[in-house]
């Protein structure tokens, strides 16, 4: 493990997204494990809660407040919080701004946190400096950028610099990759034929890379994706970024999935 922080570092704390937390905890441990290989000592706020975004979603506004100030009060003290979503990582400034409108105080408290609000990708690259991470994945592995990424928290070329460098991954780009999964939260539900049809011209996608994982910033595209593939008798394994990042060479190869010659 790298030294520790110096003393003056920042309080940094994980905010996991409650899909994370009981659909996909290993993306949590994950994000820990390397966060603290990295130097990063992280706080884990047992408050935490859901963002919020399902409800601003659907239109319930009095809701989404109830929860950014939740948010606020469970987060305020940290200088940085580090969120391993792109899409819930973008509310405290997207939604919240709006939802607090009618209240002065909470507006307040929500134009001062948004900016401590991150991205781990954007956190990895921008904050701490880092593209090597000392990560070790030989697999053939194509990447998903989900909408958020895209157009709202505008990740860019974050996550394939990360992925690159990766030691013994055989990375190949995914056709048609700007192209929405049809998840989009409650869209999903509101409209089913449109989003599978969608989810389906994506499977297609990634079974033409040839790859036997898809990585993604966003756990909710991978399970839309995930169940499609699964669905579909495909073996392609769906894996969180930070899932991919945190494997090391004494981990070794990722269990069941075939390995790639390839050595880099």
């Amino acid at each position: 493990m790298m030294a520790g922080m110096p003393p003056n570092a920042p309080r940094t704390a994980l905010f996991v997204t409650c899909l994370g937390d009981t659909l996909f905890p290993g993306t949590g441990r994950a994000a820990v494990t390397l966060l603290r290989r990295l130097g990063v000592e992280v706080d884990f706020p047992p408050g935490q809660s859901c963002c919020g975004q399902m409800h601003f979603n659907t239109g319930y506004r009095k809701e989404t407040a109830k929860l950014a100030r939740h948010f606020v009060d469970t987060f305020g003290d940290y200088e940085e919080i580090v969120v391993p979503s792109a899409s819930c990582a973008g509310m405290p400034a997207e939604a919240y701004p709006l939802v607090a409108a009618d209240d002065p105080g909470l507006a307040r408290a929500v134009a001062d946190i948004a900016p401590r609000v991150v991205e781990l990708t954007e956190y990895l690259t921008d904050r701490l400096g880092v593209t090597e991470v000392g990560a070790y994945f030989p697999h053939r592995v194509t990447y998903h950028p989900t909408c958020h990424s895209l157009r709202a928290t505008g990740l860019g070329e974050r996550p394939y610099r990360l992925l690159r460098a990766v030691q013994g991954i055989d990375f190949v780009e995914l056709p048609a990759q700007d192209e929405c999964c049809g998840f989009g939260g409650t869209f999903s539900v509101k409209n089913p034929a449109v989003s599978g049809a969608m989810n389906g011209d994506k499977a297609r996608h990634v079974r033409e890379t040839g790859a036997t994982v898809l990585a993604a910033v966003d756990n909710s595209c991978l399970m839309n994706i995930g169940g499609r593939l699964t669905r579909d008798g495909d073996p392609v394994r769906t894996l969180h970024l930070a899932e991919i990042l945190a494997r090391t060479e004494q981990d070794g190869p990722l269990p069941g999935v075939p390995v790639v010659e390839r050595v880099r």
